[in-house]
C-alpha cells in the first residue's frame, strides 16, 4: 500500500463512528479468520504474571484476616468482631465465632489487617493473616 493510499485509508477510518469501526473490526476478523483482542489479552497477562510474581509477593499490600479459633471468651470476640465490622449483627458475629475458621476481611490493607488481628487476639482469639 502506497503512502498516499495509506493516508486515504486512515482518513476514511477517521470519519467512521465507533459503531462503524466495531463492525469493521468484526468483518476483518471474519474475513481473515483472526481475532484482534485474543493474542494481546492472552500474552500480556501471562508475561506480566511471570515477571511480577516475585515482586508482588515481596510487596503484599492486602491481607485476608481469618479467625482461626475464638478461644474461651467468645463474648469478647463477638464484641471485637462487631467493633471491626460495624454492620455485623450479633447473630452473624456469633456464627463467625462458632464456625471457625471464618474470614473477617477478604482484602484489608496491611495496617487495618494488623489492627483487626491485634483487637481479636486481645479478646482471646487466634487470628491468621494471609
Amino acid at each position: 500500500m502506497s503512502s498516499k493510499a495509506s493516508a486515504k485509508f486512515v482518513e476514511e477510518i477517521g470519519k467512521m463512528s465507533v459503531l462503524e469501526l466495531a463492525e469493521l473490526v468484526k468483518e476483518l476478523e471474519q474475513a481473515f479468520g483472526v481475532s484482534a483482542a485474543a493474542p494481546v489479552m492472552a500474552a500480556a497477562p501471562a508475561a506480566a504474571a511471570g515477571a511480577e510474581a516475585p515482586a508482588a509477593a515481596a510487596a503484599k499490600t492486602e491481607f485476608k484476616v481469618v479467625l482461626k479459633d475464638a478461644g474461651a471468651e467468645k463474648v469478647k470476640v463477638i464484641r471485637a468482631l462487631r467493633q471491626i465490622k460495624k454492620d455485623l449483627s450479633v447473630t452473624d458475629a456469633r456464627t463467625m465465632v462458632d464456625e471457625t475458621p471464618s474470614v473477617v476481611a477478604e482484602a484489608a490493607p496491611k495496617e487495618e489487617a494488623e489492627s483487626m488481628k491485634k483487637l481479636l487476639e486481645e479478646s482471646g482469639a487466634k487470628v491468621e493473616l494471609s
